[in-house]
C-alpha cells in the first residue's frame, strides 16, 4: 500500500513560481511511476507531468517548458517546479502513484495511477 501527501500550494501572481512536493510512503514508493494532475472547477482532471520509474518525464503541452517534474528517491519525494505561472494554471493539484513498483505504462492518463493524494490548491492571479 502506498500513500501520498501533497504540500506547497498557494496563491501567486501571474509570472510567479511555486514548488509542489509530494511525500510518498509505503512499499515500493520510490520505484513507481509518479505524476501530477490538476483539476479546475467544472473541468475534468488532467495530467500535468509524469515521471517513470526510470526517470523519464512527460509533460502536457500546456506546461511544457514552464513546469519541471523531479523526484528524490532517497527522500521518497516527488516535486513539481512551476515557473511562469498563468491564471489558467489555477486548479487543485493532485499527486498520484502508479499501480505497482517497477515498470508499467506511465503516461498522462488517470488509468495508469492507483493512489491519489488529497490535493493542494494553486491559485494564480492576473
Amino acid at each position: 500500500q502506498v500513500r501520498v501527501v501533497e504540500s506547497g500550494g498557494g496563491s501567486v501572481q501571474a509570472g510567479g513560481s511555486l514548488r509542489l512536493s509530494c511525500a510518498a510512503s509505503g512499499y515500493g514508493a520510490s520505484a513507481r511511476c509518479m505524476g501530477w494532475f490538476r483539476q479546475a472547477p467544472g473541468e475534468e482532471r488532467e495530467g500535468v507531468a509524469v515521471i517513470t520509474s526510470d526517470g523519464i518525464t512527460f509533460y502536457a503541452d500546456s506546461v511544457q517548458g514552464r513546469f519541471t517534474i523531479s523526484k528524490d528517491n532517497d527522500k521518497n519525494t516527488l516535486y513539481l517546479q512551476m515557473n511562469s505561472l498563468k491564471p489558467e494554471d489555477t486548479a487543485m493539484y493532485y499527486c498520484a502513484a502508479g499501480l505497482r513498483a517497477g515498470w508499467q505504462p506511465c503516461r498522462l492518463r488517470r488509468l495508469d495511477f492507483g493512489t491519489w493524494g488529497q490535493g493542494t490548491q494553486v491559485t494564480v492571479s492576473s
